[in-house]
């Protein structure tokens, strides 16, 4: 098994109990053919065109819909969350990822590409881990955005780390954690 392949195996493990909630499986399921126009979507079309697309099945198994040629992977919206929020990641966007859900330290250093063209669903903005709104945890929306993860503090040392960031400009999200990441708005 690759390694891209593991950490998106990983990925579908950490998402397994969302995608096996109650609301999920009363959804109709996606044709591979919704799956593919959703997760196309994430990134620009020429990405998007070439990437591997994988899904998650009701009990949160992965499945690989489409191969890819570009080494990018990209994953069509959730139903379980309340926006649209298909991602595509290159391989070391993979492997950061792998590290958060696993809750390891990523890679120092390495730094990988994400997209989220059509946006992403509401999250924290300091704590990676929190699954709902707190009056400590600074929920914001995210618009359309890329996000540029695996850098070393010195990189996002350029940036606003406001826990209420102006999100239409870039900004860091998770600041003084190891999964901190720099947003970049799109529009």
């Amino acid at each position: 098994m690759t390694r891209t392949l593991l950490l998106v195996a990983a990925l579908g493990a950490v998402l397994a109990p969302a995608f096996a909630s109650e609301k999920h499986k009363a959804a109709a399921p996606m044709s591979d053919k919704a799956i593919i126009a959703s997760a196309m979507r994430a990134a620009p079309a020429k990405v998007g065109a070439g990437a591997k697309i994988v899904a998650f099945d009701d009990k949160g198994a992965m499945r690989t819909v489409r191969e890819g040629t570009n080494g990018f992977t990209c994953i069509a919206d959730s139903p379980q969350t309340p926006g649209p929020d298909p991602m595509c990641m290159d391989a070391a966007a993979m492997e950061w990822a792998g590290a958060w859900m696993s809750k390891k330290p990523p890679t120092a250093g390495k730094m990988g590409l994400m997209y989220m063209l059509e946006g992403g669903t509401d999250a924290s903005n300091t704590d990676p881990f929190a699954a709902a709104p707190t009056h400590e945890n600074h929920w914001i929306k995210t618009g359309p955005h890329v996000m540029v993860v695996g850098g070393d503090a010195a990189f996002y040392d350029q940036y606003p780390k406001s826990p209420d960031p102006d999100t239409s400009m870039p900004y860091v999200m998770w600041a003084g954690t190891p999964y901190q990441h720099l947003m970049v708005p799109t529009h």
